[in-house]
């Protein structure tokens, strides 16, 4: 179990301001979701109340979208998992954040994720303790809601959201952190067999089967071109102390003196 604190508010902090950016977007993302909402007949209560459990803005549209009276609960229950199962990766891929962490810690943490602060978090040089995920989420969760909030009410001045352009936000959001977790010509393969992947997967597959599509050509060939562990990690780039200099012993005279 590591010992290391799990949340500070300095991390919080530092998690929230990290996202700073990320607000004007993820506020008309959100907003575009409540004028969305507010065409499928659901209530503000409601729509908050889906943001605070699911909070996940790219299966809160599907399942909104697909919110009418005709379409079968199931159908929106897997199109969600589908989804969501990008989830998986993201998971795996936070390991080092939450390694020896208890249980209720990776709970809290991971429930609040969303695409945006684990690009930041993803994006720290160091790797940064779970305060900072979840401070980055809290913020982008209020911000969400926030935009929910203001779409629902201005719904009916905007009764088009795309003749506006405002769905493209989700777009932009992943074109600006797409720059930002660029770390070298080691990502170039994974990236563009993610790319490639995802546009056949768009022609190919049903739904947002696509994603998925992108992200496991991206993690194979990420895998198959993983250096392993022939560079030495930052954490242990310093050697422990007993390895600076060879122990000394107490000084002891010449005898005679």
């Amino acid at each position: 179990m590591s010992s290391a604190p799990h949340f500070t508010a300095t991390s919080l902090r530092r998690g929230a301001i990290a996202c700073l950016p990320l607000l004007p977007s993820t506020l008309i993302f959100g907003a575009v979701l409540g004028v969305l909402a507010t065409q499928r007949g659901l209530s503000l209560g409601e729509l908050l109340f889906m943001s605070l459990t699911v909070f996940a803005g790219s299966a809160q549209f599907v399942s909104v979208d697909l919110w009418r009276d005709t379409i079968p609960s199931l159908t929106i229950i897997v199109a969600t998992i589908v989804i969501n199962l990008r989830y998986v990766l993201i998971g795996a891929s936070l390991r080092p954040v939450f390694r020896e962490r208890p249980l209720w810690v990776k709970i809290c943490g991971m429930h609040m994720v969303a695409d945006e602060n684990w690009a930041m978090t993803m994006a720290q040089k160091e790797t940064p303790i779970p305060g900072f995920l979840l401070g980055g989420g809290i913020f982008l969760a209020i911000v969400w809601g926030t935009g929910n909030t203001l779409g629902y009410l201005l719904a009916g001045g905007i009764p088009d959201p795309n003749v506006y352009a405002l769905d493209f936000a989700f777009t932009a959001i992943f074109a600006a952190l797409t720059v930002g977790m660029w770390k070298g010509k080691a990502d170039l393969l994974p990236w563009i067999a993610a790319a490639i992947g995802s546009i056949i997967g768009h022609y190919l597959l049903p739904g947002t089967w696509s994603i998925l599509a992108g992200a496991g050509a991206g993690v194979l060939v990420s895998a198959l071109t993983w250096p392993g562990d022939k560079a030495t990690p930052k954490n242990d780039a310093i050697p422990p102390q007993s390895e600076l200099s060879p122990p000394t012993t107490p000084y002891s005279p010449p005898a005679g003196q």
